[in-house]
């Protein structure tokens, strides 16, 4: 029997309500507008996941148990610029970022430090990594492994979009096509070995960030995936398995009404381009994703009004549907967040989750004329830039000749544009400012970091049995010529003791660095 659920004045609140809703849709059921879920949150919250990382493993380890102290459901974790481009913290390139935006990994030793005293088998980790994304997730599974975790029963995420690093983020190692293969050598092996994992979080959180708009966040995302679901099919995977296990990654701005409309408006579109390409299992047409709020609509100014503009932006994707949520610290546009910032981040999604009756009801905007006529219009602009992408030959091409760069730098120059006409207002930036007074309390990196993972990775080597080490990367270099699928021999190589940056560069001498 149902739980029946009450507002403060005792009004039943109903599970679905279904008119005057302009369309004939329920949550859970194609092309789920609604929600992926039947009832949503009434039966489970999302997933509150904190993304962190800094400094060492050992320093984000005691993060990660106080997060979990506090309330957190999965973790989230950020690398170092180091590891997210395949170099180890010794190399030349490495100087003066390791362990600065993200923790340092190197080695298995690393992510034995990362994760001690938390059993991978019940936590759900979320890895933001794409050009190394197949090496770390090699990484977890070697882990796993030595926990004596079933693999089966292993739960997560790993980023792995590496088409958008092209568009608007920048850490790309390999040219699109070899990349693509890695992409796919991780949905067929993850199909049969860790069949709960997560093999790819489809991004549009960084092409947000790097000044797209909400349609073109959507747009150029869904191409991406769409990319991505075609070249699997090329592989012979089965749209029906891989599928399944395809995810997505959104931000959330300020907007509350044109954000939920596009997060309505992307499971749709989604349900409809999977079916088309031939998809017929439900979960394998459904868009699940995960939010995290607007990094670059917070301010130095004023910093704490932008636990309010968290506070909104989580809202927007609650009442969108989310299936997880990262609520940045209020400081992050001054450094990483303090342990204080990163509390009350989460205390918002709490707050949000077991006191404003979001949870209560299934899409509770649904109905509204505004909400439902947004999502429409979300829709159909979305559609006219994909299909402007299709004519150039899909995604990776439209990547290659500039499209989606260009379009993603016009719109962040007109959004600045507005801003300093005063069209666009920013509460403290450029209307209601003060006089700033001292310096808030900010989180530092020690550059120290550095030496502490160099003196690691030559006890490593001088500990490793080198000859397996060279033995096995000979074998990668080898096998990267064929089509033979390099995750097996990645899991080996790690175990082995290579480190990230010796598989890294394996790959390089055979695909090449992309520039």
């Amino acid at each position: 029997m149902e739980n029946i659920i009450k507002t403060d004045a005792g009004i039943i609140i109903e599970p679905v309500y279904t008119q005057p809703v302009s369309m004939d849709e329920l949550p859970g059921q194609f092309p789920f507008t609604r929600g992926v879920h039947a009832s949503m949150y009434r039966d489970k919250l999302w997933t509150m996941r904190q993304y962190a990382g800094f400094s060492t493993a050992e320093a984000s380890n005691q993060r990660y148990h106080y997060l979990l102290s506090q309330g957190v459901m999965g973790l989230s974790v950020a690398f170092d610029l180091p590891t997210q481009i395949g170099y180890d913290s010794d190399h030349a390139m490495s100087e003066g970022e390791v362990g600065k935006v993200g923790v340092a990994i190197d080695s298995l030793e690393d992510m034995e430090r990362l994760f001690a005293g938390i059993k991978l088998e019940d936590i759900s980790t979320s890895m933001t990594i794409n050009a190394t994304g197949f090496i770390l997730l090699a990484l977890y599974v070697a882990l796993a492994k030595k926990q004596g975790a079933d693999l089966h029963k292993i739960s997560g995420t790993i980023q792995n979009d590496i088409l958008k690093e092209y568009a608007a983020r920048g850490t790309f190692i390999y040219p699109p096509k070899p990349s693509m293969r890695l992409i796919t050598d991780i949905f067929a092996w993850c199909s049969t070995e860790v069949p709960k994992w997560n093999t790819i979080s489809i991004s549009g959180y960084h092409i947000r960030e790097a000044g797209a708009n909400a349609v073109q966040e959507l747009a150029f995302t869904l191409a991406n995936g769409k990319a991505y679901l075609k070249a699997a099919i090329e592989k012979g995977l089965a749209i029906n398995v891989f599928a399944r296990r395809l995810s997505f990654f959104f931000n959330a701005h300020n907007h509350l009404f044109e954000e939920v409309a596009k997060f309505r408006a992307a499971r749709r579109m989604w349900a409809n381009m999977t079916k088309e390409l031939g998809a017929t299992d439900p979960k394998a047409q459904m868009l699940r994703f995960h939010t995290q709020t607007g990094g670059s609509t917070l301010t130095a100014q004023q910093p704490h009004n932008n636990i309010v503009r968290v506070a909104v932006q989580t809202l927007a994707a609650t009442l969108g549907g989310t299936q997880s949520l990262h609520t940045n610290g209020y400081d992050e546009a001054l450094s990483l967040p303090t342990e204080e910032a990163a509390r009350i981040a989460l205390r918002t999604q709490q707050i949000v989750g077991y006191e404003s009756g979001v949870a209560d009801t299934v899409d509770p905007l649904a109905g509204s004329y505004y909400v439902e006529a947004l999502t429409n219009e979300v829709e159909a602009k979305a559609w006219e830039l994909i299909h402007r992408i299709d004519a150039m030959g899909g995604a990776v091409s439209a990547i290659e000749q500039g499209f989606v760069q260009d379009e993603i730098a016009k719109s962040a120059y007109l959004y600045q544009q507005e801003i300093e006409r005063g069209e666009k207002i920013i509460v403290g930036v450029n209307k209601f400012t003060v006089k700033e007074e001292g310096t808030p309390e900010i989180f530092r990196i020690d550059d120290s970091i550095r030496q502490v993972q160099t003196e690691r990775l030559q006890s490593l080597r001088s500990r490793r049995d080198n000859v397996a080490v060279q033995a096995i990367l000979n074998r990668l270099e080898a096998a990267a010529h064929t089509e033979e699928n390099l995750m097996p021999i990645v899991v080996e190589a790690v175990e082995t003791l290579c480190t990230l940056g010796e598989i890294a560069d394996t790959l390089r001498k055979v695909f090449g660095e992309y520039k």
